[in-house]
């Protein structure tokens, strides 16, 4: 029933306690959107950093491969590529901060146990080897930060809509209706 409809006392109580609902829903929303500003921040300056130590890695990475094609010829090298194993161990999970699913990803430590023989390699091999695992961890880590990051950002903007929905129509409204002024709908 619109408590509009009939001014009655028993209506005058249902749009005190809907206003006083939509005030707290408010601060709820406020609360929630600052706690995920907050957590967004943070991923912020953790993938600035990752960021960052991944363009090193990859500079020396390259450098090293370049150095190893040098050393033992390319053919050896793109031979010796094949025995790299294929990634199995990724595992993505999930976990919320404040009803947001954030990927939670898990890999099983990279082994620095090469898989080709050490009969005719260099240790610019060894050197290129361990620098390409240590930007895949990297990029690992780096991947479930900005896809945290996204999914926060979306869920602020609803956050912020539905808080700036309560504030500009509902409160309004429902105050209106309170104080016995002639409130009016805006959609």
């Amino acid at each position: 029933m619109n408590p509009n409809t009939f001014p009655t006392k028993g209506n005058l109580i249902l749009a005190k306690n809907s206003l006083a609902l939509a005030k707290q829903g408010y601060d709820l929303m406020d609360k929630k959107r600052n706690i995920l500003i907050r957590e967004l921040m943070e991923l912020i300056d953790k993938a600035e950093n990752i960021q960052s130590e991944i363009d090193v890695t990859f500079t020396e990475a390259y450098a090293a491969l370049q150095k190893a094609n040098i050393e033992m010829g390319i053919r050896n090298i793109e031979e010796l590529s094949s025995t790299v194993p294929e990634e199995n161990s990724i595992r993505i999970k999930q976990r919320s901060i404040m009803g947001t699913e954030i990927p939670l990803v898990e890999f099983d430590s990279i082994s620095n146990k090469p898989t080709y023989s050490f009969f005719n390699t260099r240790v610019s091999l060894d050197e290129a080897t361990n620098k390409f695992k240590k930007v895949k961890e990297l990029t690992l880590r780096l991947s479930m930060i900005e896809n945290s990051a996204y999914r926060l950002a979306t869920n602020i903007k609803k956050t912020q809509k539905r808080a700036n929905a309560l504030k500009n129509i509902t409160i309004p409204y429902y105050t209106a209706l309170t104080r016995g002024k002639r409130a009016r709908r805006i959609y």
